[in-house]
């Protein structure tokens, strides 16, 4: 567009040129007629100047200024002077006309230019946008879909047709793709839930036939210790078999059943349930009601992780700690090291110390859920004590 005004500039400016020196030959050749008429010759200063007796010289065209009176100022004129032999005697005749105008014209028709430029650039804009707007649509509200999607749900995504071609093959795909995913969701969490269900059972009848014969009379000592070394693994086992599958059930976002609790009842109550199997002493501070949205059930095993931790991973007989802070929720045990690699501590399997018979997965399942309902836990230690913090939005 720049170019374009740059070319038509210099375009109209020739053409405006090539018109008023048309103008003043035009203008020129009608006085040689009136001379040649023999009529009185015309004289309009500093329009028109005919001089006789000048000897023939070059004809000229140029650019000039002039005191114009009626206007009382300096004008840009174009004159043309031009030296005839007329009748037998030799003439000077200079003919000038303003090119101001001319200037004004060229200005115009370039301002002109621009404008309408300026406003089909801004029509096409809005156009486009609108256009594009249109175009768009299908694509977004598809968009919204996908981000609503859940491999969860019993309906498949529903996708808004277009007219583009590109859009319905990525609709298409995009079908194809979610309907594979919730497909394969159903026969995992198929296999999942009868794993555990099968596991469970035999490993329930294990458990019974042990406990049948370690209250037998017939066992010796070394029979003993190895009867109940196996069922404390086939504990262990049992427990691990349970979190896993809390844990598949967490990251399916299968705990819908969110409702408004009161955090500080919920540790109340667990304390109770603690407090008959481990003989350290809890100590709360309920400064302040933290409420939360989110299972109950999920609420329970929570607070169950926590405190569990904190009485299992106490290494004296020092109390645990429970404060309630403004949307904090913070439980200490007594240590005499830092965790070494707190980084880990949250992960699948990672435990500080193969002394304690836990299956690593407790704090596993204490991210996982914070995570779920938008809560944060940290760890940190200070003063020879593991705190373990979880905030509240």
């Amino acid at each position: 567009m720049m170019l374009s005004t740059i070319v038509l500039y210099f375009y109209v400016h020739k053409l405006l040129t090539d018109e008023v020196e048309e103008e003043l030959r035009s203008t020129e050749a009608r006085i040689e007629s009136v001379i040649k008429s023999n009529n009185p010759i015309y004289q309009l200063p500093p329009v028109v100047e005919v001089k006789k007796g000048i000897e023939k010289r070059v004809e000229r065209l140029k650019d000039t200024l002039i005191f114009d009176p009626s206007q009382n100022e300096i004008e840009e004129f174009r004159e043309l002077t031009i030296y005839s032999i007329i009748n037998g005697e030799n003439y000077q005749i200079t003919v000038r006309t303003l090119v101001v105008e001319s200037r004004d014209i060229l200005i115009a028709v370039i301002l002109s230019y621009l404008v309408i430029i300026l406003f089909v650039f801004v029509f096409l804009f809005y156009l486009n946008k609108a256009g594009n707007r249109k175009l768009w649509a299908p694509f977004f509200m598809n968009l919204a879909q996908m981000k609503n999607f859940s491999v969860t749900s019993e309906t498949p995504i529903a996708l808004i047709k277009s007219d583009i071609l590109e859009f319905t093959d990525l609709n298409y795909e995009i079908t194809t793709l979610t309907q594979k995913v919730r497909t394969d969701y159903k026969n995992l969490k198929q296999y999942t839930e009868d794993v555990s269900h099968e596991i469970q059972t035999p490993l329930a009848i294990i458990k019974a036939k042990i406990e049948n014969i370690i209250n037998s009379d017939n066992l010796n000592n070394l029979q003993f210790e190895h009867l109940n070394s196996i069922q404390k693994d086939i504990q262990r086992l049992t427990q691990l078999n349970k979190g896993l599958t809390l844990l598949t059930k967490i990251e399916n976002r299968q705990f819908l059943n969110a409702e408004e609790l009161s955090f500080n009842d919920i540790v109340k109550q667990r304390i109770e349930n603690f407090s008959e199997l481990f003989p350290l002493e809890i100590n709360i501070e309920d400064d302040a009601a933290v409420f939360v949205q989110m299972d109950p059930y999920l609420a329970d095993v929570l607070c169950d992780n926590l405190l569990s931790n904190a009485l299992k991973y106490s290494t004296t007989n020092e109390a645990v700690h429970i404060v309630f802070i403004h949307k904090t929720f913070i439980v200490s045990n007594y240590g005499e090291n830092a965790v070494l690699h707190p980084e880990k501590l949250f992960d699948r399997f990672y435990k500080e110390s193969e002394h304690k018979k836990s299956t690593g997965l407790g704090l596993a399942i204490v991210k996982k859920i914070c995570d779920l309902y938008g809560l944060k836990v940290q760890y940190h230690f200070e003063k020879n004590r593991h705190h373990f913090v979880v905030s509240f939005p």
